[in-house]
């Protein structure tokens, strides 16, 4: 009985002493519910706490005891606002200001590919085997060399500089003048893509909006500047100058350049189109994330 009545004593005094859980003064309940700003006190046996919110506010989460420190820990709830949005280069969007004019252009590319150059190239692929226009695109891939070489330097890219300098004459002395690869199959050099418009970009400038050039197919403001510097530095626009023949024969190049990568690449823009909403939106964002993806790189 003594037993008893000592644990009935103790009893009674951790009452008088502890603080009431449920009591308003607890550091348990010490968070002031009607005033959010204030901290919340969470015991640490509960664990890291999720992220807290009050109406519409985001949680920031404070550090956290090293897990050795007794007693609560404090994490502050306060009315954080909401992170900017990112911008339109981030998101993938590009300026469109002349989008009627562009969509009409679009219209005129979508019909000329279905009315002319499928049917052109469907043809040509019928009768030229796969092997024979890979080796043609390697040929016209191989003539452009200096266009890339040149963007390699403007770049100040030294190591593709490098690579497209052996290519040119692996490809020009076992190549077969450019229509076999050999720098790729045989020394795993690959092609360095490269051209004026990338450069402006990695320079700093942006593509400023977009065009859809007729025959040309998307585009942008700096791209198409870019555009016309490559050619300035293809070898062929100075044969077109200096000879009236080699003019014919340099636009007649475009034209089979054109037609052979179309056989190559035949069912890919109907896909395209099939699976898009509104195809010339699809194409237009599709373009610009390309070219940023290859200025980022």
């Amino acid at each position: 009985m003594k037993i008893i009545g000592w644990i009935y004593f103790l009893l009674a005094a951790c009452l008088i002493i502890l603080p009431n859980p449920c009591s308003a003064s607890s550091p348990l309940l010490s968070s002031s519910i009607s005033s959010p700003d204030e901290p919340i006190l969470i015991p640490p046996e509960i664990g890291p706490p999720e992220l807290l919110s009050v109406g519409e506010s985001t949680a920031s989460e404070a550090p956290l005891s090293s897990g050795l420190e007794e007693g609560p820990v404090r994490v502050a709830v306060t009315n954080i606002p909401p992170a900017p949005l990112k911008s339109e280069e981030e998101i993938g969007t590009i300026p469109d200001p002349i989008e009627r004019v562009n969509r009409a252009f679009f219209t005129f590319n979508d019909r000329l590919y279905f009315w002319a150059l499928k049917p052109v190239a469907s043809g040509y692929k019928a009768v030229a085997p796969e092997l024979v226009r890979v080796c043609v695109r390697n040929f016209f891939s191989h003539v452009t060399t200096p266009v890339r070489l040149a963007n390699c330097l403007f770049q100040a890219d030294m190591k593709c500089a490098g690579i497209e300098t052996a290519r040119f004459f692996l490809n020009t002395a076992i190549g077969f003048a450019g229509f076999f690869d050999s720098a790729k199959t045989g020394f795993n050099l690959e092609k360095q893509d490269r051209d004026f418009g990338q450069t402006l970009g990695i320079w700093g400038m942006g593509p400023v909006f977009y065009i859809d050039l007729p025959i040309l197919g998307p585009s942008s403001l700096r791209d198409f500047l870019g555009y016309a510097v490559d050619a300035s530095l293809d070898p062929r626009t100075y044969l077109a100058i200096y000879s009236a023949g080699a003019g014919y024969v340099n636009t007649g190049g475009w034209v089979l350049d054109k037609v052979n990568e179309a056989s190559l690449s035949l069912g890919q823009y109907e896909d395209f189109k099939k699976a898009a909403l509104d195809p010339y939106i699809a194409l237009r964002e599709a373009y610009h994330q390309h070219r940023q993806s290859k200025i980022r790189k």
